[in-house]
């Protein structure tokens, strides 16, 4: 069965989601990684979208992200998404130089809020993620290594980005694992108004 999205009032179907990986530089030192030469993508399959927050094991690891729904190759939408990393197997797979499926293209591991229109200003776009009352990540467009702009060209270069597909831009530094019954809080601002707001009670 093909997962769906809620975009304003109607329920749309991603073909994928295109994640940016290391775009924030505290986030990069936070796992002593290297800066990249040039932009980190991947992929996650349809099967990886969920609504629902779920615990997989204590390896399993929150990244929360500013993510674009595309529509005719522009963004038309914003909201707040969860990049679940099972990084035991991550970083297995990075010392033996192997792709990263295993631990970022599992099921459910794509977590979404609803999505809504934004023809606003991107350069004001930030985000928001408190656990248990607690802020424990925030990101914003100046914190960025790779703005929108370019990570849709980039990905264009080599890849069709489909209606409705979403791209997920990144995370800041405070990544970590979670609980069951862990109380996540993501919000998304433009400037000051908040655009979108979800709380996922993890199961």
């Amino acid at each position: 069965m093909n997962q769906k999205i809620k975009y304003e009032n109607s329920y749309v179907t991603p073909s994928k989601v295109v994640c940016i990986g290391r775009n924030y530089v505290e986030h990069i030192k936070e796992l002593n990684n290297e800066t990249p030469d040039s932009m980190v993508v991947f992929n996650k399959p349809n099967s990886a979208i969920s609504d629902r927050l779920y615990y997989f094991d204590a390896y399993t690891r929150f990244e929360g992200e500013i993510c674009f729904l595309i529509i005719d190759k522009k963004i038309a939408g914003v909201g707040f998404g969860l990049d679940l990393t099972k990084a035991n197997i991550q970083n297995k797979m990075k010392e033996k130089g192997l792709p990263w499926e295993r631990a970022k293209a599992f099921d459910k591991s794509a977590v979404f809020s609803d999505f809504v229109n934004f023809s606003g200003d991107i350069t004001k776009l930030s985000m928001k993620l408190h656990i248990n009352n607690i802020l424990v990540q925030e990101a914003n467009y100046e914190l960025m290594i790779y703005k929108p702009d370019s990570i849709l060209k980039e990905i264009e270069s080599f890849m069709s980005l489909e209606d409705n597909d979403i791209i997920m831009s990144g995370t800041p530094k405070g990544v970590s694992t979670y609980n069951i019954s862990d109380e996540f809080l993501g919000q998304i601002y433009c400037d000051k108004k908040l655009l979108v707001e979800v709380k996922f009670i993890v199961t």
